[in-house]
């Protein structure tokens, strides 16, 4: 028996319009400006500037879900992504860490930007604007770095 290539591309069709009735869970929690990054820590500013342009939507409670994040099979990607995102690193509550916790959290976010990790390459094709420019590495990495030589002083005194 041969099937046809018409039945085929019905079939993909109907699997397709099936699969938007799975919605994941597109959120953004309400934020406690006490709470945030630019609250624990008001000398990342110029850091935050950055990962507002280039951390934000996946690192934030302050998500912005663009179209193709309400058709699926992207939704489902873009959806995980995001929860991901927070649950590694969410600049909305990092307040809310214990200083080690937010020290650590930095440490990791300077190494994953200088290895190129962060932001994902994939992000970055539909977000250009969050490609890390010329400093940028640098701005988030001195903030891990200031916090951290001021533990060490703190530990040598």
């Amino acid at each position: 028996m041969r099937i046809s290539s018409g039945k085929i591309v019905g079939g993909l069709v109907v699997l397709f319009v099936v699969a938007q009735a799975i919605v994941p869970a597109k959120t953004n929690p309400q934020t406690d400006p006490a709470k945030t990054l630019a609250a624990a820590r008001p000398d990342a500013a110029a850091a935050l500037e950055v990962m507002n342009r280039s951390c934000r939507d996946c690192h934030s409670n302050d998500t912005t879900w663009p179209w193709y994040s309400h058709v699926a099979p992207v939704s489902w990607l873009v959806a995980h992504d995001v929860k991901e995102g927070r649950r590694e690193l969410n600049i909305s509550e990092f307040g809310t860490y214990p200083a080690r916790k937010q020290q650590r959290k930095l440490e990791e976010a300077c190494e994953q930007v200088k290895k190129g990790e962060m932001p994902m390459w994939i992000y970055t094709v539909q977000h250009p604007d969050a490609k890390l420019r010329p400093g940028d590495v640098e701005t988030i990495c001195k903030v891990a770095e200031a916090k951290a030589a001021t533990a060490a002083n703190a530990v040598t005194q």
